[in-house]
């Protein structure tokens, strides 16, 4: 079996691009003229900065944050998924099986638990998740058992990497 090994390239980093990171994750669209001003640059300087940390992978994208209720999507699981093997194999169906899934927003591969998977699933209400669950996740091959807790309410940000941790 190949062993794969990673080199996460990581760069440097210093006040202005970490205060640059934290506005972008609360406002993606704020402009380099409101960014250079919060951060007490000038805007060709400030645009230089945030083109290096998309080129250099730390800025992936830009999305619009959607309220789900607004959308008719009342119902946020957690499920936890117990796979039959251990295999690289496995894994790999049951993740590209997942991601075909749009109900399906997150996947994580996790340690700790009983379960290998958590996921989380937004629905429109409980008869959805039967059958997201009973059509979709349970016929995927290699999974052996779920588990699933319902978000009563969600506080804080849904996504977003606390920068400010960073040194």
């Amino acid at each position: 079996m190949p062993i794969f090994f990673f080199f996460i390239f990581v760069m440097e980093m210093d006040r202005y691009d970490r205060n640059l990171l934290q506005l972008l994750q609360k406002d993606g669209r704020m402009s380099n003229q409101e960014l250079a001003e919060h951060i007490g640059l000038s805007p060709s300087p400030c645009l230089r900065r945030v083109r290096a940390l998309e080129e250099a992978g730390i800025i992936s994208g830009y999305h619009a944050k959607l309220d789900p209720r607004r959308l008719g999507l009342t119902l946020t699981a957690l499920i936890h998924v117990v796979m039959d093997r251990h295999t690289p194999e496995r894994f790999a169906q049951f993740e590209a099986a997942i991601s075909d899934i749009p109900e399906i927003v997150e996947c994580l591969l996790i340690t700790g638990q009983t379960a290998d998977y958590q996921l989380r699933a937004v629905v429109r209400d409980m008869d959805a998740y039967q059958i997201l669950l009973l059509q979709h996740i349970t016929r995927i091959p290699g999974v052996s058992g779920v588990q699933t807790s319902f978000v009563l309410r969600q506080t804080g940000n849904v996504v977003g990497v606390p920068v400010s941790s960073i040194e």
